[in-house]
């Protein structure tokens, strides 16, 4: 299910998304670093952090729109029967591109664990949230009503319209406000008691500051663009200056309303010092944020002095990602100007799309110029988007290229050229596969006449649906002689194998005979998790000669399980072989044959495969 969702253009959607927010947000912290080191007006510097964090979530939602209206698969162009392989090709197509990896395609990845996060960071919320809500009912008690007059007469000081209560908490250690509607001053059990009133007036006035603002709403939906965007360092340096510069705020309008910056500045410092006492071996004496709000205060002429930091991981974010769209922007280019690279343009990269009056034009064209012109107009016929910058039929036409080449390729044949190879770049990764790579006893469906058969190893890919070929289309791929290579057979009796005993594999082909002074091929085998054996050849002294390989693997009852014929053109370090077997004891019989000169090399090896 989650390999199936990965494939769906939300997925490849999101992942873009994540892609391009990392220099959107890079851009957007090096705009109020700007700002930051131009100004020192705390209203300016919280009004941009706040601009620049909606902006960046903005940036997200919009580039998520805009993604999402790329179709993520394209079908291939309409097609009335399986192509052909072609003939006499023998390099593999190849994309025209830099050594870089095309990363796009792991993308969609990026979604499930953004998800994860998201999810985890937001109930990290909420669970603050539910605290911060206990807070006002749990461990308070009401003070004395000139405290609650006092406070009303500081509101009506500041124009805040709404109501506030005043409680003391035995739970909160420092004074802050919790709600929006009906917002309620919490102060620390004793602190009334414990400053001058003129401090504890300093202090409700700050917190009836954050009231007048909405500081509340704000720093809630602050949190929630946090957890969203909860991956990226830019959005939470962002973040980090709005909430710096909403308290810094709130004390210049506590300055204005009082006129005096040292008798605040001394209240902030004897608050500082009555949570000292409450929690000594959590905080130093000169710690805290406190601390910097009051060398604010009283250092007017301090100019600002913002870490380098983000600085420095914006820029770098930003080099990366220009480095990484340079790269991505050169794969889309057209294949070079030269005739040899025009020929194998034709002959192998679009050998199984390219219809045969577009190939017999091509193929009368007398100049590069026409044929870079040709090829252009070639991609634009079959893409979906016309007048995007991108082709997205050309982008998956090469991706399924890559994906034939790493999934089927084989000791003789690369991967694009094998019959699965072929029907996979053509009509694309199969809705459903069903795999008998051991062969052996096969139950036939009711479809194919029913009863027990014995098979060759094979495979059966269906398509739900082919263009312009129809519905529940079924293809199979058999493997006669044990090599790896799956053939594309048009029966389903064609992968029956009635003359073999159940579960043998079919004799090999007659192989050279080694006598008995036949020096060894160095060979060995190689366990992996349990379940495949791995026979390496060493070819290092074969030179420039074409080599031949020749292999049995056979249980301990003598049954035959898998053989292997191969052909390697020199110079080549090793040979290896994979075979996939069930828990047993096995023997494997190898000859190596030097194809200039005739002369023979063997091996005979007993393994174990728990």
């Amino acid at each position: 299910m989650l390999e199936h969702w990965i494939q769906s253009r939300a997925a490849a959607a999101l992942g873009w998304t994540l892609a391009h927010s990392l220099w959107q947000g890079a851009i957007a912290a090096l705009a109020l670093m700007a700002i930051v080191w131009l100004t020192r007006s705390a209203r300016v510097r919280y009004g941009a952090a706040c601009l620049a964090l909606l902006a960046l979530f903005a940036s997200f939602v919009v580039t998520f729109a805009i993604e999402m209206q790329r179709p993520a698969h394209v079908s291939p162009a309409k097609t009335l029967s399986i192509p052909a392989a072609p003939r006499g090709v023998d390099a593999p197509p190849q994309r025209e591109r830099s050594g870089w990896p095309d990363w796009s395609e792991y993308l969609p990845w990026l979604a499930p664990f953004w998800i994860a996060g998201v999810v985890v960071f937001q109930l990290r919320s909420a669970a603050n949230w539910m605290a911060a809500r206990r807070l006002r009912r749990r461990g308070v008690c009401i003070p004395r009503d000139s405290w609650q007059s006092r406070l009303d007469r500081l509101r009506d000081r500041l124009r805040v319209s709404k109501t506030v209560t005043l409680l003391e908490s035995a739970l909160a250690d420092v004074p802050l406000v919790i709600g929006y509607l009906r917002p309620v001053v919490l102060m620390p059990a004793g602190l009334l008691t414990g400053l001058p009133a003129a401090h504890i007036e300093a202090i409700l006035l700050h917190e009836l500051a954050h009231i007048r603002r909405h500081d509340y709403l704000i720093n809630v939906l602050q949190a929630m663009i946090e957890g969203l965007l909860f991956y990226h360092p830019a959005a939470w340096w962002i973040s980090s200056v709005a909430r710096a510069e909403r308290e810094n705020c709130c004390d210049d309008l506590v300055v204005a309303a009082q006129g005096d910056a040292y008798e605040y500045a001394a209240a902030l410092a004897a608050l500082e010092q009555n949570r000292n006492v409450m929690q000594e071996a959590a905080l130093a004496a000169t710690g805290g944020t406190l601390m910097k709000r009051i060398r604010r205060l009283l250092s007017s002429a301090e100019g600002p002095r913002p870490a380098l930091t983000p600085l420095i991981t914006g820029s770098i974010l930003v080099i990366a990602l220009t480095g990484a769209f340079a790269v991505a922007q050169t794969q889309r280019t057209p294949p070079p100007a030269s005739s040899t690279a025009y020929e194998r343009w034709v002959n192998e990269d679009v050998v199984y799309i390219i219809k045969p009056e577009e190939r017999a034009a091509f193929e009368k064209l007398t100049s590069d110029d026409e044929r870079k012109q040709f090829i252009e107009q070639f991609w634009l016929r079959r893409d979906p988007t016309p007048g995007t910058p991108e082709n997205e039929f050309k982008d998956e036409y090469y991706r399924r290229i890559a994906r034939a080449n790493e999934r089927f390729v084989t000791a003789t044949l690369t991967g694009w050229k094998t019959d699965r190879g072929r029907i996979y770049i053509v009509f694309g990764p199969p809705d459903e596969i069903e795999s008998h790579r051991s062969g052996g006893i096969y139950q036939r469906s009711a479809a194919e006449g029913g009863g027990t058969t014995t098979t060759y190893p094979f495979e059966a890919w269906l398509y739900r649906y082919i263009d312009g070929v129809g519905n529940n289309v079924k293809i199979e791929f058999v493997d006669r002689d044990g090599s790896g290579a799956y053939r594309m057979v048009t029966s389903a009796s064609d992968k029956e194998s009635l003359a073999l005993p159940p579960g043998a594999m079919p004799a090999p082909k007659p192989w050279p005979t080694p006598s008995p002074d036949t020096p060894s091929a160095g060979a060995s085998v190689h366990v992996t998790a349990g379940i495949s054996a791995t026979v390496s050849v060493p070819l290092q002294n074969y030179g420039n000669h074409r080599v031949g390989l020749y292999g049995t693997v056979v249980d301990k009852t003598g049954r035959q399980v898998a053989t292997f014929e191969d052909s390697v053109q020199g110079p080549a370090q090793a040979y290896a072989k994979s075979v996939l077997l069930a828990p047993g004891s096995y023997h494997v019989d190898i000859v190596v044959q030097d194809s200039a000169s005739g002369t023979l090399a063997t091996d005979s090896l007993n393994f174990q495969v728990n």
